[in-house]
Formats: C-alpha cells, structure tokens, sequence
C-alpha cells in the first residue's frame, strides 16, 4: 500500500471516529443547491459562499449595525477552537478561515481542517459537532510553505466539503459531523498542499493548491460531488504541446517545476459560464535567469471553461517575475457604467506586486491599474495601453524592470518595494456595488532578498527551491485603501500601524477589518474615518464577515495569529512578538 493510500484509509476511519455529536437540537436545514449559491446574495442573513457570492465581493446588504450605531458594537459571544498545536517547520497553527453561516448555523475550521458546526441562535453559541480530519502534522507541515492555515468549507446538498493541509478534500454530514466520503486531491510528497477553501460551481469543487516554494507544477482541479471522481485538472504551467509551453526559453526544464499555485478561492461567472482565479509566482521564486521567459501562466489571472477547465483566457501582471509577486489574489467581479452608455465587466486583482488591476472578465483585456501602496521601486509604472510593466521587454527573456534594484545573479543583494510579502497578500478585498468602492488590504513594505544562483541539482523532492529569501531591513506598516472602479482612482486610506493581514467585510455604510495586533476596527465606508474598535487580545489573521439570525444582525471574526508573519516577517513589526498564539471565534452585536 502506497504511503498515500495507507494515509488515506487510516485518515478517514480515524475522521468517523472521532466525528463527536454535543448536546443541543439539531434543525434540519436546507440542502444547498446551485439556485442558492447563484443567489446567494437574496439570503442576506446567510453566508453561503466563501467569498459571499461567486462575485467575491465580500459585501452584506445587512445595515442594522450602522455608521450611526457601531459605537455600541459589543461582544455577544466567544467560543475557543482547537487547532493550535504546531506541526513540521510551524510552532502553531492559525486562523484564517470565513465563517459560513446558513439558518442560524455557523461552521468554522481551525487550521488543522477541523470543522466546526456551532447553533448561533438565541444570542449564544452552542458547538454541535468537530470533524477532526487526523490531520499528518509533520507530513504535511513540513512543506506548508505559510503557516498551518485552513480558510474555511463551502457547502453543497446536505454536505460541509472541506480541504485538509495535507491534500484532501472532505465531504461532512451538516447533521451528524459523520464524514460522508473523502479523496486525495493533493500529494504533500510532491510538496504540495491546501490551505484554500472549495468553490463549488454546478455540483463540483474547485480546488486550488498551494506548493510553489518546493518545485512543484501548480494546477486547478475540478471534483464531481456526486461521482466523488475528478471532473478535469488543469496546470497553470503548460506542458509540452500546450499553448504558453514556449514562454519557457530554457534547456532545463523548469517548466516542470515551475511553480503557478493557486492557494486561494477564485470567483464564478456564471452569465459566460467562466471561472476566475489567480495564479501564483513562478520558481526559482527569485533566480528568474534560471527560467527565462514571460513563464506563463504564472503571475496570471485565469478565465477557465467551468464545465472542462479549458483556459479561455489570461492576463500577466509580472512576466518572468524576480520579485515572488505571484497573482494568486481573488478576482473581484464587478459591474461598472462604461463609455457610451456601455457596461464594463471587470475582474479586479489587488496583485502582490503594489498595483491594483482591472481587466475585462470576457477577454482579458487590460482596463487600468494603479498603485495602491505608498511605495513602489521595481517598476516606473504600468503602461497605459498593456499594463505591464513600462520597462518589459517581450524580445527579452530575463527581465530586470529596473535593474538597479532588481534581484539577480549579477545584483544578488537589493532592496524592493513592495517587499516579498506584497502590497497585498492573500487577505481578501470588499466592494461595496452602492458606492462603486473597492477595499484593499494593504501592506506598506519593503524588504531585502538574496540571490542564490539556480541549479538543476538543487530541485530535491519536498525541500525549498526558492533561489534566495527574503529579510527585512525597515519596519511594515499598512491601510485600508479604497478604489473608486468608476474612475481607477484611490479614494481615501485609513493608515494603519501594522500590516492587514486579515481581509475585509464591506457592508452599506461600513467597512470591517482587523489588525494583527488584536483590533477589530469599524470605519465609514466613504471617509474610511474609524468609528469603533476592541482589542481582542489575539492576533487577528482572519477576515470579518456579517450574518443574522433570530432576526438579529452580528458580526465574527475568527482570532489567532498564524502563517508565515510570525516565522518570516516578525522582525519587521517586533511590536508583534509580544502576540500569543490562539484560536478564538469572537461574534458580535448591538
């Protein structure tokens, strides 16, 4: 038996098991249906999808708590998770998982994949079940790159379908927490894991996989719930007969471990029947001579026939990045007023790499981009026409943008802005359709990386192949920008002492987010003025969503610092040292 069988039949004996049914009632709810999920967002008491809706807007119509209100925002109820025990090179693990909510019932993951199923009605919460997955913490935390993470379920029929760390996909009873099936999707002994959560469109999950770091050829994988069998997988790094093989210009074959993970949940079209989703960096992450050429599709925004995977079309932010910019952030799908009474269709990327982009979701057309950071070195700017990079050079197939503070074989120790960690990592943004404003979360940086000279001996099964690393010479600050989509324009920042590692939650007249320091803060959502914050007293990692029930509006957020801030990034913000680790759901109300 193969090692990844045995874990297999081991893990999902062990999952039943342990599978444990607390005392309270248990409401038969509602089977989740693809007429739900593609109106989502008629529940407005629910949190359905990831992201909200297949939009990936992250906004709630709900306006009971309100700029005029917040003030007296409070806690109504806290409930301690599991999950924080380490596992390989990661000391803990953290939480940055969403909440889904659905009549009442919320379900949480830690970042081990357990899940969570907790009766939030009467103002109280009330665990039900814990599907513990018997995740192989050193198995797989040895080559999570980031951190124990675990983004939290998506929910199909009468099932809660969840990834674990170490490469499944897992199919729960909502009832019972009994796990009804299970498959491997991943292969941590390839170094590849999952830390996103599932996308379902027409009875499939969409998986994406996390891995660039180890050599691995990333890929979006498709799963029939009702066959449990792979519908369709399609690699972000093409192979030999596939087009974009030829933006691959070396003799060693790094296309084959090229990198191109996908480790967080896109977005669905579903009027063009297109899936969105990014794509992440090419490796070597920062020996680019290694593998010259644009390295598609890498650095990319993908539009994917949802019924084969088929890609119909791309758009590059970074071609042949030095810089670990990967793209791998959601796409936001959004609707705007064009020229000539037309209406412009746009998926919108806050990329790693400082700029904030919209492309049209129908062709990848490039539209406008900006900066969204203070401070941006590797480029002059973008071009007007193309949005790449005003210094690329298609004719080129090592690309130095500007040279004199890009990472290479002849200039092995610089300095970049934005940092490594990007303007934007893979927190979520918000978009508030009412006032046409876009919500990033934003890391103000900057940071120095070595180069170490690429060689093909160097690629070994399950260890770094990264070209260099990373250090941090100057401290991280961030904000919360807000995007006017009508003109591509920033509207306002709300300046932040640390970075925004955990993501945004937009409704009407408010914007939520939290700070790494323990914050969760309330600001106006046209002057991003702050209007309320607690201190949680637990690093927050996660982003904030809004729900209601028994007619009653809340908000949670889940609190435990993890990922890679507190291994890679901490001396740049030494003030978060003093943060312990946890894992804490926090809901509040008025």
């Amino acid at each position: 038996m193969t090692r990844l069988n045995w874990v297999k039949s081991h893990m999902l004996a062990a999952a039943v098991a342990s599978a444990a049914t607390f005392a309270g009632s248990f409401a038969l709810a509602d089977d989740v249906g693809q007429d739900r999920l593609l109106n989502a967002d008629k529940e407005a008491g629910n949190w359905l999808h990831h992201h909200k809706n297949y939009s990936a807007t992250r906004f709630s119509s709900l306006a009971d708590i309100n700029k005029d209100n917040v003030k007296n925002l409070k806690v109504a109820w806290t409930m301690h998770l599991g999950g924080v025990e380490g596992g390989g090179i990661w000391s803990h693990g953290g939480l940055e998982g969403t909440p889904i909510v659905e009549n009442g019932f919320m379900y949480v993951t830690d970042g081990w994949g357990s899940v969570y199923k907790i009766d939030a009605h009467g103002g109280k919460g009330v665990l039900l079940w814990k599907m513990d997955p018997k995740t192989d913490h050193d198995w797989a935390g040895a080559v999570a790159c980031c951190g124990v993470d675990n983004r939290g379920v998506a929910l199909w029929g009468n099932l809660v379908v969840s990834h674990t760390l170490d490469g499944r996909l897992i199919a729960t009873n909502k009832e019972t927490g009994q796990v009804a099936w299970q498959r491997q999707v991943a292969d941590p002994d390839k170094g590849e894991v999952i830390t996103g959560a599932p996308l379902i469109v027409k009875d499939m999950a969409i998986t994406g996989v996390a891995g660039a770091e180890y050599g691995i050829r990333g890929w979006i994988a498709a799963t029939d719930l009702k066959s449990q069998k792979e519908v369709w997988r399609t690699h972000t790094i093409p192979g030999k007969d596939e087009a974009g093989h030829e933006t691959w210009k070396d003799d060693k074959d790094a296309k084959a471990s090229g990198g191109g993970s996908t480790w967080v949940t896109g977005s669905f079209d579903p009027s063009t029947n297109t899936i969105v989703w990014g794509v992440g960096n090419p490796g070597p992450d920062w020996d680019n001579e290694y593998r010259p050429g644009d390295n598609l599709y890498t650095d990319s925004s993908l539009g994917l026939d949802a019924d084969t995977g088929k890609i119909k079309w791309h758009y590059q932010h970074t071609p042949n990045d030095p810089y670990d910019y990967d793209s791998v952030a959601e796409n936001v799908l959004v609707d705007v007023p064009g020229p000539n009474n037309t209406t412009q269709k746009l998926a919108l990327e806050a990329d790693r790499n400082g700029f904030a982009y919209a492309i049209d979701r129908n062709s990848g057309k490039f539209i406008w981009g900006l900066p969204f950071v203070k401070k941006v070195t590797w480029t002059k700017g973008l071009d007007p026409e193309s949005g790449k990079p005003v210094e690329y050079d298609p004719k080129q197939g090592v690309q130095r943008y500007n040279a004199a503070v890009t990472p290479s074989r002849t200039n092995k120790v610089t300095d970049i802005c934005p940092g490594n960690m990007g303007g934007k990592n893979w927190p979520p943004t918000a978009y508030n359709p009412n006032l046409k404003l876009w919500y990033i979360p934003v890391i103000e940086s900057c940071n120095r990386i070595t180069v170490e000279e690429t060689t093909p001996d160097k690629l070994k099964k399950r260890e770094f192949f990264t070209g260099g690393g990373p250090s941090q010479p100057v401290k991280i600050t961030g904000s919360v920008t807000a995007i006017d989509v009508t003109t591509g324009k920033v509207a306002g920042k709300a300046e932040t002492e640390f970075p925004n590692l955990g993501g945004i939650l937009a409704t009407p007249d408010l914007v939520f987010s939290g700070q790494p320091s323990g914050e969760v803060i309330a600001y106006d959502a046209k002057s991003l003025q702050q209007l309320w914050q607690f201190n949680t007293g637990g690093g927050v990692n996660a982003p904030p969503m809004t729900f209601s029930v028994d007619g009653k509006q809340y908000v949670a957020i889940l609190v435990g610092l993890g990922g890679a801030w507190d291994k890679w990034f901490i001396d740049a913000t030494p003030e978060l040292k003093r943060m312990q680790p946890g894992s804490m759901l926090y809901v509040f109300a008025l």
